[in-house]
């Protein structure tokens, strides 16, 4: 098992910012206000020569209210999971009672810890430091984490302090900020929970887990980043992308939430299932259905789990389901699951509907499948005329996958009209048996070889004939 690395500290140090140079990536929301970070926030390193795991987590500022305390449970977990803790202090700020009451809990509890002092740009290291001692902690380790200053010598430290034997020559250099998300690197099939703020997306999360993962409080907007959670169920890996709720963007204000709507959007992106959860209570708002419009845009498969269902009445649970009908019947094609995240109704079965729609979106289909499947549907519905033309479609093949793409060749395929395009992809959606995933098709009207030439010898017919008459008349 690779070492685990938990960076902690009171608000506004400078843990997100590290985090990201540490596994050169964007992952982790950076913004000048303190408390921006709730989650745990888990990524591979790329620094130093050898692999770790980095936790970033929520800054510690020892308010007793409802969100802090819960911060401070993620907190607490991610030290009880950590190898070693990377104790962040702010150079410029000095030394404060918070600092000292962390490094107090750390010292008490037997924690292994690594004292980081981070803004020391442009600063006199030695006298910026000096009053960081009384924490007791050992040597400090200066950094500059928003310009990469000393990211790699801190973590030869830390792979000292570990006992890692180095590992081959590679990534010994300053990290630079910018360096592209590799989404590799997390295992799986990658689940994206999108919603509304308060519909119970990390609730559910933590309920598929099976463990108090990720903050779930009752003030809306708990979540701002995108939080990504490798996992294994059943002999399947996955990995879950906890994600901010979108309001409407005229209610968007705050610049934080402005950032976390584009980490949603990029969190739907980098999905390959997208789970939509409503709240049933709430019902359905216009907002879901521009949300749902954002999923299919960029072609993701699509599971939808109804939320908070227990606890409505009989006649309140039809007036949902029509609801649900009348707003969302252009959704067929996905799994609709009615759950409990609180109380764990259903909640096993999305999974199963995630691996469903899974398989559907990255199916192989080969050119003579659908062809032939092709073939069935004209002869099923003949393609209409066209200028006392039939269209003729020729045959298909398959053009990409997540969302599956399907090329058809035929000749005036522009003409087609859109109810005989939704014939073909239901019928195609029906015979191949895809659920979850929406299904795009692509006409391609191929190039007529005689187009141009009826009037080319019709023009020298013409040429012919006068020749011909000119020759009579001089007879």
């Amino acid at each position: 098992m690779i070492p685990v690395i938990a960076l902690v500290g009171r608000p506004n140090v400078g843990k997100s910012t590290l985090f990201n140079q540490l596994t050169r990536s964007r992952d982790a929301l950076v913004a000048d206000l303190p408390g921006l970070t709730r989650d745990r926030q888990y990524g591979i390193g790329r620094v130093g020569g050898f692999p770790y795991m980095v936790v970033d987590t929520g800054g510690l500022s020892g308010e007793d209210e409802t969100m802090d305390v819960a911060m401070a449970q993620q907190t607490r977990q991610a030290i009880a999971e950590a190898d070693l803790v990377l104790l962040m202090v702010d150079a410029r700020s000095g030394l404060t009672a918070l600092d000292e009451a962390i490094a107090r809990r750390l010292r008490s509890d037997g924690v292994r810890a690594l004292l980081v002092a981070n803004k020391t740009d442009g600063l006199d290291i030695d006298s910026a430091t000096a009053e960081f001692h009384a924490l007791g902690l050992g040597p400090i380790q200066p950094i500059a984490a928003a310009h990469g200053r000393g990211v790699t010598a801190l973590m030869h430290r830390v792979q000292e302090e570990l006992d890692i034997q180095r590992a081959e020559p590679g990534d010994e250099g300053e990290v630079t900020a910018g360096d592209a998300e590799a989404l590799d690197r997390w295992p799986g099939i990658r689940v994206a929970l999108v919603g509304r703020p308060n519909v119970g997306k990390s609730t559910l999360i933590n309920r598929l887990l099976g463990e108090e993962r990720v903050l779930a409080t009752p003030i809306a907007g708990t979540t701002r980043d995108s939080i990504f959670i490798p996992f294994s169920r059943d002999g399947h890996d996955y990995t879950l992308i906890d994600t901010a709720g979108v309001r409407r963007r005229a209610r968007v204000h705050e610049t934080v939430e402005k950032f976390s709507v584009i980490k949603t959007l990029k969190a739907i992106e980098a999905a390959h299932v997208v789970i939509m959860v409503l709240d049933a209570q709430a019902g359905i708002a216009d907002q879901d259905a521009h949300l749902l419009g954002m999923v299919l845009d960029a072609g993701r498969a699509l599971v939808l789990a109804v939320n908070k269902w227990d606890g409505l009445e009989p006649e309140t649970r039809e007036m949902v389901r029509l609801d649900l009908e009348r707003k969302l019947g252009f959704l067929r094609f996905a799994r609709l699951r009615l759950v409990s995240a609180l109380h764990g109704t259903n909640v096993g079965h999305l999974l199963e509907d995630v691996r469903e729609a899974h398989a559907s979106a990255f199916v192989a289909l080969s050119t003579p499948q659908l062809s032939r499947l092709l073939e069935s549907a004209v002869a099923e519905h003949q393609p209409p005329l066209v200028g006392h033309r039939r269209i003729k479609l020729r045959y298909a093949h398959q053009g990409g996958q997540n969302p599956p793409v399907i090329v058809i060749h035929g000749n005036q395929t522009e003409a087609l009209p859109a109810s005989y395009k939704r014939f073909l992809e239901n019928f195609f959606r029906t015979h191949l048996r895809l659920v979850g995933t929406p299904l795009r098709l692509e006409f391609k009207t191929g190039k007529n070889p005689f187009a141009g030439r009826r009037n080319v010898l019709t023009e020298r017919q013409q040429r012919k004939r006068k020749r011909l008459l000119r020759h009579v008349k001089r007879r």
